[in-house]
């Protein structure tokens, strides 16, 4: 890689701003200063410096962001703010993007990178990895509701979904509402409000708080963002590498 590319790529300025870096002699690369920025180097053994201050190439970035209700999960957006607009200029510049959608008015656990491999691996329906979420539900749900569930659902365009798990926690009778746990292995659009709607019920409040072995930090508040610790990120390339 080149010696400007690298620098670009991780923040330090733009190709501009480098070429001025280079030529006021702040640049070291093995401890040499270097004014040329077409010099080759290898990121995973070249010592690169900046005015004394090591830069450490990285080409994947990978947050945990516990996202809150009234954000979009997009990248831009011309009327409301996004996921992304939370993160800081550093991360901005890895042009991370959301790993599947949560819904406006839905809060929850949602991975930011710029690892297409691994957004794959966690979004297809055909790698089967399971989105776990919590729900208040307002309308009166069947009795065989969790058998139908696991069946699947069809939905209102004729879609009959996978197999999912459905778990009520509570059931409140006078006013309606129960708060359920619904385990999917899929994402079509509105999904779990859709499939609650093929029973006449309202989902009221949704979140999300795993994506396969991914669990929400319970300590991160709505808005809030970590990089994922060693053994999420172990999860995630195991399950990039993992033979389907």
């Amino acid at each position: 890689m080149r010696l400007d590319k690298l620098l670009a790529n991780m923040g330090i300025g733009s190709r501009k701003e480098v070429k001025q870096l280079l030529k006021a002699k702040k640049v070291t690369l093995n401890d040499k200063v270097i004014k040329d920025g077409s010099v080759k180097v290898n990121p995973d053994s070249d010592k690169v410096c900046v005015d004394g201050d090591p830069v450490v190439y990285q080409e994947f970035i990978y947050l945990m962001l516990h996202k809150p209700t009234g954000v979009v999960s997009a990248t831009t957006d011309a009327k409301d703010k996004t996921v992304i607009d939370l993160l800081s200029e550093q991360e901005k510049h890895f042009q991370p993007f959301p790993v599947g959608r949560l819904d406006k008015d839905t809060e929850g656990l949602l991975l930011i990178t710029n690892d297409g491999d691994l957004a794959h691996r966690l979004t297809s329906p055909h790698k089967n990895v399971s989105k776990m979420y919590e729900a208040k539900v307002k309308g009166e749900l069947p009795a065989d509701v969790i058998q139908q569930f696991a069946e699947g659902v069809t939905l209102d365009d004729g879609y009959v979904t996978k197999a999912a798990k459905l778990k009520i926690i509570s059931a409140d009778e006078e006013t309606r509402i129960s708060v359920v746990q619904i385990e999917i292995t899929e994402g079509k659009f509105h999904q779990v409000k859709r499939m609650f709607e093929a029973f006449h019920c309202k989902v009221t409040y949704l979140k999300r708080y795993r994506m396969g072995d991914l669990i929400l930090d319970s300590q991160l508040p709505p808005g809030a963002y970590r990089s994922l610790t060693e053994e999420e990120l172990a999860y995630c390339f195991r399950l990039k590498n993992k033979e389907f």
